[in-house]
């Protein structure tokens, strides 16, 4: 609540201000944990858990429940009985019509019910308190996920942006070679078609420019959307790959896997007891419940209430329940449960071979990014140094504009594959980091 507070008052103060909110890869990972409807979701699913270990509970506590009847005999109900009942004199066969009750009768009563003796509550209970756990398990799962949707939304935005400021210095100085270029050819010390090129080369950097710009434009929709940050609403990104990767710390590449730190590992664990609780509850089914009951009522019968007749009564009692046969109906119900708990077993054991398979992956990927971007650093650093050379020997006139056309695209494709190959190490690190639960 407190960082949910704390993100609104950046974001007014920021529209206050009329400037744009950046977020860096943290504040949008926490701004989503806050906002996603998945983890929102599993909120609830862990209240609802909570609900349902109550209502199993319920079952096994006593019920006190009380109960009012009231009956008003429009007209009592005739009964024929044999006439020598009231005169012995009367003849064989014959009957007289006789009533009985009251005009008015009202009950009220308090009935209690308590379990004293049932294994399947017992084992009930249990199963719904680690349905409980089981949906802590799958929130934390769900947490995780969300951070892994963040960054995978977050660094494409950030690699965009990263090759905008790159092409934006480019820009910066094609404009200012093209400037000195201009001058040149006034004064006859260059031919046109130098000033041909450099204008083609700002012109074409300039139209990759806007559609990096309508592609971040995406990129960013898409990271306010995983957020559940408004669409309409604009949004920045703040981090560099340089501090991102300074910040991210990976394992050790040679360290065990300890399956318990995946929490879909521990949900598929705690599934497979679940399911062995099943099997032990419908078992429980062969064993005697034993229940005890008692009511106390107050009878009111009379034609008037004002002087009607008033009569008690109370009783207790046990209840015992010996299942002997059921057509087979308890075993179909324990070898389903069995067969359950046979294929959650399996699934667990299929989960930490994939979970073995991705970590190894996504070590060699990380060991391969790691390696590109080191070739990637000392491509740049040759390419940047061509070009640096191409450009001195050019504005002394013993270079020619194609020679340093031909170093400016080397430089430019070696600066998009170092920026590339930053991006994919940072996704790989994270990668490796989810494989191994973190």
């Amino acid at each position: 609540m407190k960082n949910l507070l704390s993100f609104a008052l950046l974001i007014l103060a920021s529209f206050s201000q009329g400037q744009v909110p950046s977020f860096s890869l943290e504040e949008a990972t926490q701004y989503a944990l806050e906002h996603s409807t998945a983890v929102k979701n599993a909120q609830i699913a862990i209240a609802d858990a909570e609900g349902q270990i109550l209502e199993s509970a319920s079952l096994g506590m006593p019920h006190l429940n009380l109960g009012v009847d009231y009956q008003y005999n429009l007209k009592l109900p005739s009964t024929l009985v044999p006439a020598q009942f009231f005169d012995p004199g009367a003849p064989e066969g014959e009957f007289a019509e006789v009533q009985f009750g009251t005009k008015q009768n009202a009950v009220a009563r308090v009935d209690l019910q308590a379990q004293l003796f049932d294994f399947s509550w017992v084992v009930g209970l249990i199963a719904a308190r680690e349905f409980k756990k089981f949906t802590q398990q799958q929130y934390e799962a769900t947490q995780l996920d969300v951070r892994h949707r963040v960054r995978s939304a977050y660094l494409p935005a950030l690699l965009l942006q990263a090759n905008l400021e790159i092409l934006e210095r480019n820009i910066a100085n094609v404009e200012r070679l093209l400037g000195e270029t201009r001058a040149l050819y006034r004064e006859g010390f260059v031919e046109q078609l130098d000033v041909d090129r450099l204008e083609l080369s700002l012109s074409t950097l300039t139209a990759e420019r806007d559609n990096l710009l309508r592609q971040k434009d995406i990129a960013l929709n898409r990271l306010k959307f995983v957020m559940g940050y408004p669409i309409e609403a604009p949004l920045e990104v703040e981090d560099s790959f340089e501090s991102l990767l300074a910040g991210v710390a990976v394992e050790d590449s040679t360290a065990s896997i300890s399956f318990d730190r995946r929490p879909e590992y521990r949900t598929a664990a705690t599934g497979v007891y679940l399911n062995e609780l099943n099997v032990k509850r419908f078992r429980a089914g062969y064993l005697p419940s034993l229940h005890a009951f008692g009511s106390y009522a107050q009878n009111l019968q009379g034609d008037k209430l004002d002087g009607a007749f008033r009569f008690p009564s109370a009783m207790v009692g046990l209840s015992l329940k010996m299942p002997l046969f059921d057509g087979f109906y308890k075993k179909a119900l324990i070898q389903r449960a069995r067969l359950d708990l046979e294929e959650a077993q399996n699934n667990l054991q299929e989960l930490g071979r994939s979970i073995t398979l991705e970590v190894q992956n996504a070590r060699v990927e990380y060991a391969n990014a790691l390696r590109r971007l080191e070739n990637q650093e000392r491509t740049l650093s040759l390419a940047q140094k061509i070009y640096d050379t191409a450009l001195v020997k050019y504005r002394e006139g013993v270079g020619s504009s194609l020679e340093t056309a031909q170093a400016e695209q080397a430089l430019y494709d070696a600066q998009r594959n170092y920026t590339q190959a930053m991006y994919d190490l940072l996704l790989a690190r994270f990668n490796l980091n989810k494989a191994l639960g973190k």
